[in-house]
């Protein structure tokens, strides 16, 4: 504690988890205290405060730009291209005899390699860079969604892209760079969205929804409610994809399992 460069106590660390548990439904064990503090520190010296009770004081009085810093701060955005890869022919098939319009939601987009990655298989399926399709994608974090719509990406962010779809789909840039080409990027449109909150600007129906790896930051009983939000908002025979270690069983009444880590609705 001593070696810290301000105090942080057990009150503190608390009053974090309380916080972040509000307003991003994030729910944080005890284990992440260091994370807490390394991230926040920073928020600290950009305020210019020199102490934990101070900042939270600063959230408090209701600083609404340090409210979404703070979100963005705790909020972990681990992604790459073709993530769980067995999903994307999956959703390839399951789109592939429909007539109408696809419309799906990448509900926690981070910097953009999942939606772009549905895009990419869109434009697979349907064999044109102009495919049928819209994409909403959609993060609590406003700084990746910046990222995700410049859709630049570097040389290691790049290494799960096959070689066909890299040079079919994206602009090579000197120094290993690599921008989505602008018809994927069209297919996909970016917004804020946290799922905490009561009422969300998507509107579906979805032909299928993306929530992969960001349920298991919540507890069981937010879970739900996100859960049964989704399913309104999902065509009859629409699909839900989860995270690799995620599973929805407590919720039978809402989803069943249909294939490894996919979901349909019960009823």
């Amino acid at each position: 504690m001593n070696s810290r460069e301000f105090e942080f106590t057990e009150k503190d660390f608390d009053r974090v988890r309380a916080l972040i548990y509000q307003r991003a439904g994030i729910s944080l064990n005890q284990s992440k205290q260091e994370m807490v503090y390394s991230r926040l520190a920073k928020r600290l010296r950009a305020n210019r405060l020199t102490s934990f009770s101070d900042y939270i004081a600063l959230l408090e009085a209701g600083s609404s730009a340090e409210w979404e810093a703070f979100i963005n701060s705790l909020t972990t955005n681990l992604t790459f291209f073709f993530r769980e890869e067995h999903h994307f022919p999956a959703l390839a098939e399951h789109v592939r005899s429909k007539k109408s319009h696809i419309s799906l939601w990448c509900a926690a987009c981070s910097t953009g390699e999942e939606a772009y990655s549905m895009a990419m298989t869109m434009a697979d399926l349907f064999d044109t860079l102009r495919p049928p399709v819209t994409i909403l994608a959609s993060d609590v974090d406003t700084g990746v969604l910046e990222k995700a719509k410049d859709g630049l990406y570097n040389a290691s962010q790049l290494e799960k892209v096959p070689t066909d779809k890299l040079k079919k789909y994206f602009v090579e840039l000197p120094g290993g760079m690599a921008k989505i080409k602008p018809e994927i990027r069209e297919m996909v449109s970016f917004e804020k969205i946290n799922l905490l909150d009561d009422r969300w600007p998507a509107k579906g129906p979805y032909d299928a929804i993306f929530c992969r790896n960001v349920m298991i930051y919540f507890d069981k009983d937010t879970q739900a409610k996100i859960l049964r939000k989704f399913s309104p908002l999902l065509k009859k025979d629409g699909l839900l994809f989860a995270g690799h270690s995620e599973s929805f069983h407590h919720v039978p009444d809402i989803f069943r399992l249909r294939g490894k880590t996919v979901y349909e609705l019960a009823k």
